[in-house]
Parts: C-alpha cells; structure tokens; sequence
C-alpha cells in the first residue's frame, strides 16, 4: 500500500502543495471547532504534515521540493503587508521616532535574550546560529541562519514555534503589562512574534496590524546586519 502511494505521489508534480493546503485546512477546522486559540492551524498544519510524512516514509527533501510553490510565497505575502502599513502612513510619520525606537530595542532584546540562552545552555556556534533570527520572518531568517553556519530548517522551525507563541500570548502580555496604545501593541507583537503574530495584530485592530507589518521589515534588516555581530560573541 504504502509502495503504491509512493509511486503516486511521485508522478504528481504539486503533491506537496495539495498536502500543505489539506492540512493548514484540517487544522483550520479543528481551531474552529475547538474554538481554542492553542489549535493554531499552522501549529496543527505542521503536526499533520509531519505525521503523514512519517507514516508513509516520505522525505523531507521530497516534500521540499514538491511544495516549493508554497515557500516561493513567503516573499510576496511578507511584501503584502505593506498595504495595511500605506493605509496608516500619517500616523506612522507622526511616531516614526518611537515606533523605530521600540523596534529597534525589541530586536536587540532577541538578540540577546538569544545570547543569553547560549551562554547559559552552552550552545555551539552552529546551534547558536539557528536560533539567534528566531523573532524574524523565515524569508529572513533561514537564509540569515544558512550564512551564519546555522541549521535553516532548524531555524525555520523554531521561527514559526516563536511565532504561534507570540500569538498566543500577545493580548495576554498586553492585558498584563497595561499595554492599552494599538501602536505599541504592533510594534511589540511585529517585532517579537513576525509574520504569523502580524496575522493576529490584524485581528485585533488596522493600527495594530500595519504596525507589526513595519515591524517585520525593520526588525528583519536590523537582525540581518546584527546577527554577525551577535554570533561572533559564541566561539
């Protein structure tokens, strides 16, 4: 059986992207459902994916390739969200100076706190590679991760782990520490938590949303110039 799944899968050229679509739809579903925020449907998407792979001993490399048109996405959906940011432009030139600022003091707390994790857990260049970009999209940070000796895939993985967590607790954090202005709410959920916490700043409201969008471009090029700096500290 599974001999004659692999010999379909291998005559059909978008396998990948067909099983990458099913599943973030399955996990969909299920956080519908549920109605529980910790089914994250990219979480679940990821878990079925890995799970169908495992079962019917697919490698990674074959799925890569075969779902490729997906990741070719990344790019353009990460550009996207410069619509929000154009919609919100006056107010971004009225608080260019703190949102930069706070930008710039979050990507240099994830820099560090990353830093830190090193030192106290005694990590190897390598390991500390992959997981120093962990706060920044993946069109960003694998390939960041990749010139710096780390582990890409790994790297993309921990990215996105960061990124379900921000999400989760971003309206937490925010409840917690009194964080009531939506600009410092985006700026914060953009800079800590990328793409997939952008996604939940847009839920909460258009500032925040266009915000944490800025805040995925402006953290990704000061982590990009900073990260040979930082990885330089860990021999």
């Amino acid at each position: 059986m599974m001999e004659l799944l692999n010999e379909f899968l291998s005559g059909s050229v978008a396998w990948g992207v067909l099983l990458t679509l099913a599943a973030f739809a399955l996990g969909a579903l299920v956080n519908r459902v549920t109605g529980k925020a910790f089914f994250n449907p990219l979480l679940l998407g990821a878990i079925f994916v890995i799970v169908f792979l495992s079962v019917c001993g697919i490698s990674y490399a074959d799925y890569k390739v075969s779902a490729a048109p997906v990741n070719y996405l990344l790019l353009p959906a990460t550009v996207a969200l410069a619509i929000p940011l154009y919609e919100k432009l006056d107010l971004l030139k009225a608080n260019a100076a703190a949102i930069i600022a706070g930008i710039s003091v979050g990507t240099l707390v994830s820099l560090g706190s990353a830093l830190a994790l090193a030192l106290a857990l005694h990590l190897t260049q390598e390991q500390y590679a992959t997981l120093l970009p962990k706060s920044v999209t993946t069109a960003i940070s694998m390939d960041v991760a990749a010139e710096l000796g780390g582990i890409a895939a790994l790297t993309g993985a921990i990215v996105i782990l960061t990124g379900i967590v921000g999400s989760l607790l971003a309206e937490t954090v925010c409840k917690a520490f009194h964080i009531t202005d939506p600009i410092a709410k985006g700026v914060g959920i953009g800079t800590s938590a990328h793409a997939v916490g952008t996604s939940k700043a847009l839920q909460m409201g258009e500032v925040e949303g266009a915000m944490s969008g800025l805040s995925i471009a402006v953290a990704g090029v000061l982590t990009a110039v900073l990260c040979p700096v930082f990885v330089s500290l860990i021999d």
